[in-house]
């Protein structure tokens, strides 16, 4: 059984200290991707050096087999230079988005990203004019055999790349372009103020996003009410900011769709993934049929809260009151290990080294990007980034970034570089399936019908936030883009009239229509990342079905051949291989209805 006593151990409260207070052991070790500073720099110099190299190809692809071998071997090599240099800097940024050394290095690698991107943008658009015979000669030769699929993905983007020189002019201006995401990441990690709060104990303190999300869990409504509009109430004084980075954005993605003969942005992301749009508008469609358990869920949080007006900060407090679970990072490490276990041991070790190895950045530190993420690249370590408290929400977190880091080495430990990633489709199912895991452990570690209830808590605002959530993030990122296209201004009023609407919609009638709530666009980093969300939800769903198959039907060897697919080839095909066929809805219809099945059993156990 479980150990559900209050822990006397764990990540301390870091808050607002600095970097430098931090304890070595609660923060990542980068020196394994460069030893220092120095050899960043020492390394950065050296691929500026080798980039005009890259013209000695260009002209030259079609040939030979030979030189179009060479070409491609190149540009490999080039790009996964630099790969390891944007993870040094970008993760060095990311510890400290106040430390001026390290935002001037992420400048420098964003501007060298550019760079890059124009030295090797005449690699595609040379292939693509190739004769379609001739290529296909080539290819048969032994040694571009291994790259089929890499350049059946390559040319089936044909109709949407331009000319060489038109590719090497946009790729020069991406760090123009991006300019408005980089200013929002500035803005809300860096230089937001949200102000001072009182705390449970009565000490004023100010508030973060980890306190934020604390003080959202917290029994006394008023304290969920002072941190949700002291954090409000700081972006709706930057609205007209944040409506002007997000509007950029969404104008950049339109234009990139137009230029390559797309008819939508969401098109052009959605389909350059290998993912057709019906995936997209099945989710949508799914998730509108269902809402009515979301609304059922919500009323049931109301009538278990005891309020007369259920208000949006009310959403995420535990319905369970007498459960004690606060979970040091310690034992948070002991709970990974034992729900994964399903997953076999070579799983396990990777998880091991990911602990032992310093490969995650635990606790929040003054200047520290919010949030949590896996990164890196293939030749470094799979790091998490985390911004730990004590809660079972940060175990979810845990193995969800687990779920990614084990994907990434497990498919950059079987496949080359050139297949050694993996589309961003195929991310959130990994993720999810080990969240799936550790909600079926910590149910059946316990016959305590609190324990019991607080768990299914739990899943259901995970779930919540997974499905329902992002799919209504993702119906907004569809409108804001489908409104700029139109030639609607996408202005702070605009958006906030419509995602108050949407926001009512999707929560139902049970919950106030609080006024901040219509500005929490304003807040969300995932809009800028071009239809990147609805993705949580496909996983989400996803992984109800490859968790059940590894549980209760063994497949967890079929499990990691996904795991070590990469991008070897066609996404859907991938994971029609691991039991899921995503062009159904078929899997969305069981994934409510697990949702529906564990909605039951709460209500169950509350009316005891």
């Amino acid at each position: 059984m479980l150990n559900w006593r209050k822990a006397k151990k764990g990540v301390p409260t870091m808050g607002q200290i600095t970097r430098e207070e931090l304890p070595e052991e609660l923060t990542w070790d980068l020196t394994s991707v460069f030893e220092s500073d120095d050899a960043y720099q020492k390394a950065f110099d050296q691929l500026i050096a080798e980039l005009p190299n890259l013209a000695d190809y260009q002209g030259h692809l079609a040939d030979s087999a030979e030189s179009l071998l060479a070409g491609l071997e190149e540009d490999l090599r080039i790009e996964r230079a630099f790969e390891k240099l944007f993870v040094y800097a970008h993760q060095k940024f990311d510890q400290d988005t106040a430390n001026s050394k390290y935002a001037g290095m992420n400048a420098q690698v964003q501007d060298l990203l550019a760079q890059v991107s124009s030295a090797t943008a005449f690699f595609q658009p040379e292939v693509l004019a190739m004769d379609e015979t001739k290529l296909s000669a080539y290819l048969q030769q032994p040694e571009l055999k291994p790259y089929q699929h890499f350049f059946d993905v390559l040319l089936s983007e044909k109709e949407h790349t331009l000319p060489a020189d038109q590719e090497a002019l946009l790729a020069g201006a991406s760090t123009v372009m991006s300019s408005a995401e980089q200013t929002f990441s500035v803005l809300d990690n860096a230089d937001i103020d949200f102000g001072d709060v009182m705390d449970e104990n009565g000490e004023i303190k100010e508030l973060t996003n980890g306190l934020y999300a604390i003080m959202l869990r917290s029994k006394n409504p008023a304290q969920r009410k002072e941190a949700f509009q002291a954090l409000y109430n700081a972006y709706m004084a930057l609205q007209n900011t944040f409506a002007s980075t997000l509007s950029a954005t969404v104008k950049k993605h339109n234009f990139l769709a137009k230029v390559r003969y797309y008819q939508s942005a969401q098109e052009a992301a959605v389909t350059s993934n290998q993912i057709p749009v019906t995936v997209y508008q099945t989710l949508a469609s799914k998730v509108n049929d269902h809402l009515n358990l979301l609304h059922r869920y919500v009323a049931l949080r109301k009538q278990v809260l005891g309020q007369k007006e259920l208000h949006n900060y009310d959403l995420y407090v535990s319905l369970v009151d007498d459960v004690d679970f606060p979970v040091t990072y310690e034992k948070a490490q002991e709970i990974a290990l034992a729900a994964l276990a399903p997953l076999g041991e070579d799983y396990l070790a990777v998880v091991r080294k990911a602990f032992a190895e310093r490969w995650i950045d635990v606790v929040e530190n003054k200047g520290k990007r919010s949030g949590a993420y896996s990164g890196g690249a293939y030749d470094t370590n799979p790091y998490i980034l985390l911004n730990w408290q004590d809660t079972l929400d940060n175990v979810y977190t845990l193995v969800h970034e687990m779920g990614h880091t084990v994907h990434s080495y497990m498919t950059r430990h079987n496949q080359p570089y050139y297949y050694g990633d993996y589309p961003i489709f195929l991310a959130e199912i990994a993720s999810t399936t080990n969240e799936s895991l550790l909600t079926d452990y910590l149910l059946k570690k316990t016959d305590d019908d609190k324990v019991k209830a607080y768990v299914l808590n739990q899943y259901l605002d995970g779930f919540k936030g997974t499905v329902f959530r992002q799919t209504q993030f993702a119906e907004f990122e569809a409108w804001i883009h489908e409104q700029d296209a139109a030639g609607q201004p996408l202005t702070a009023d605009t958006m906030s009239d419509y995602y108050g609407a949407l926001n009512q919609k999707f929560y139902g009638p049970d919950v106030a229509a609080d006024p901040e709530i219509a500005y929490e666009w304003t807040r969300i980093p995932h809009f800028y990342y071009n239809f990147y969300v609805y993705q949580y939800a496909t996983g989400e769903a996803a992984a109800t079905s490859l968790a059940q198959g590894v549980l209760e039907n063994n497949q967890a060897e079929s499990y990691k051949e996904y795991l070590k697919a990469g991008s070897s080839a066609n996404p859907l095909d991938v994971m029609r291989k691991a039991g899921v066929n995503m062009e159904k809805g078929d899997y969305l219809d069981a994934a409510f209805a697990v949702f529906a099945e564990r909605l039951q059993q709460l209500e169950t156990l509350l009316k005891k």
